[in-house]
Order: structure tokens, then C-alpha cells, then sequence
């Protein structure tokens, strides 16, 4: 994933100066150059998205798909030094193509605090004017973004635990010592329960050093008397019950039960 969008920003880069007044980055291309999470895809290469908003002519370029776009004021941004356009109408411009999930994933990316692109109330303007469909596809999403995610990973995990009935986890929730000490920053936490999901994408697998680090935090969370669950890919994909049922478990074991918080 990472050379499919290093491969779609050295294209981007490479037309962006002959791009005409007017025209941008949009759908895709622009909510990849703002660094946001993209669907997965089996495909070697992503499609390199070109618009201009009425009146302005439909782009035409080789390699470009092209949109014209309805009239609306304009809204220019840059990121990495390219045109797209407010990332909201970016995020509102996928919404008819993108499974639900990756849309929510985008939209916690762009309501992130670390990030400060944008709010909660930008993402809800879009749908003021959206037609039915996109409308309420956009409200579905909008429905379970969460302030406070960062990762898509991390967002599909919550995601497939809220909706199998488990409750909804903190997220980002700051771990300490009882002397005050921080030991960690959880993923997902479910504090009165001690239980703390984490995806873990194994980035660190071969950083020795890192991986060290990463196994002595796990080791510290625990010795605060909380139940670890690292959760990986293979658990997520192609069956997600995997990754439910180890956290399902480790919240039965500490007291909860379906219907409690």
C-alpha cells in the first residue's frame, strides 16, 4: 500500500505544473496527498483523479481520469505542495465509490486532533446539500467517526467490536502508574474492565530495538493488571470473529456482560 501511494504522488507531482487555473486533485488522489487512509486495493497501481468545478471545462489528460464538477465556491487547499480542494468535499467526493467502513476510516483521519485538518461540524456542512444518495451515506459515516482515532486499522477494530455488541472502547486512553508514571497510550482501552485491544500492523517487527521497546511496554500495561490483546492482521482478515471473540473473552472474564457499558 505504501508503493501504490508513493507511486500516485510521484505522478501527481510530475503533471501538477501543467495542471490549468481551476483544476485540483480530487476524489482519491487529493485524500491521498493529504495523508489519509485509502481503501485496499489488489490492483498495481491507483487511478490518478483530475477535477475543475463548473464552468470550467472537464480536464483531459492522458492517465487522468477527469471530473467536472457542480458550481461551488472555491475552496482551494495544497498539501505537499499540490492542489486538491477542502479535504471534506474530498471526503464527500468518495462517497459514492468507497465501502462505509473506509469512509468512516478517512473521516476519523481527518477529524483527528494530532492532525488538525479538520472538525466534525466540516465533515456535517457536506451534507447539507447532498443529493439523497451520497447524503445518507455520508450521515451513516458521519454516525461512527470517532475524535480521537488514528489509524484505519485501529477504527476497523472498534468498528467490528461496537457492531458485534461489545461496548465502545476509549480510544487513546492514557495508561499511568499508580505513582503517576505513564506507561502507555492505549489504542482502545475499556478502563473499568482493564481490557486493551490494540491492533498491531507489526511495522516494528524488524527494528530490533523497536520491537524491544514494543515488548517491554506490553509487559508494563500487564503488570498494571490489565489484560493485553494484541490483535493482528490475520485475526482481522478475511474473519473478523477472530479478533472479536479474544476480546469478547477477555471482557466476559472481567465482569462484563451483553447490555452493560
Amino acid at each position: 500500500m505504501t508503493r501504490l501511494r508513493n507511486d500516485l504522488h510521484r505522478r501527481a507531482t510530475e503533471i501538477a505544473p501543467v495542471l490549468l487555473a481551476g483544476q485540483f486533485f480530487s476524489h482519491d488522489t487529493g485524500l491521498s496527498l493529504a495523508g489519509a487512509p485509502l481503501p485496499f486495493t489488489t490492483s498495481d497501481s491507483r487511478s490518478l483523479h483530475v477535477s475543475a468545478r463548473r464552468p470550467a471545462a472537464q480536464p483531459e489528460r492522458a492517465g487522468v481520469i477527469g471530473h467536472r464538477l457542480q458550481r461551488r465556491a472555491p475552496a482551494p487547499w495544497r498539501a505537499q505542495g499540490l492542489p486538491i480542494e477542502h479535504p471534506a468535499r474530498l471526503w464527500r467526493q468518495v462517497a459514492p465509490m468507497w465501502d462505509l467502513d473506509d469512509l468512516i476510516a478517512a473521516g476519523d483521519f481527518l477529524v483527528s486532533p494530532r492532525r488538525g485538518l479538520l472538525s466534525l461540524d466540516d465533515l456535517r456542512y457536506e451534507l447539507s446539500d447532498a443529493g439523497d444518495v451520497t447524503g445518507r451515506r455520508l450521515a451513516r459515516a458521519l454516525d461512527e467517526i470517532r475524535v480521537g482515532a488514528e489509524t484505519a486499522e485501529e477504527t476497523k477494530l472498534r468498528l467490528h467490536l461496537t457492531r458485534a455488541g461489545l461496548p465502545e472502547p476509549e480510544l487513546n486512553w492514557t495508561l499511568r502508574a499508580p505513582d503517576g508514571r505513564f506507561v502507555a497510550r492505549l489504542d482502545l482501552a475499556y478502563p473499568k474492565y482493564r481490557v486493551a485491544p490494540e491492533h498491531d500492523g507489526r511495522t516494528h517487527a524488524f527494528d530490533e530495538k523497536q520491537y524491544a521497546r514494543d515488548a517491554d511496554r506490553w509487559d508494563d500495561i500487564r503488570k498494571q493488571g490489565w489484560e493485553h490483546i494484541r490483535i493482528l492482521s490475520h485475526h482481522m482478515r478475511p474473519d473478523p470473529w477472530v479478533a472479536i471473540e479474544r476480546v469478547s473473552e477477555a471482557l466476559w472474564n472481567a465482569g462484563w456482560r451483553p447490555g452493560r457499558s
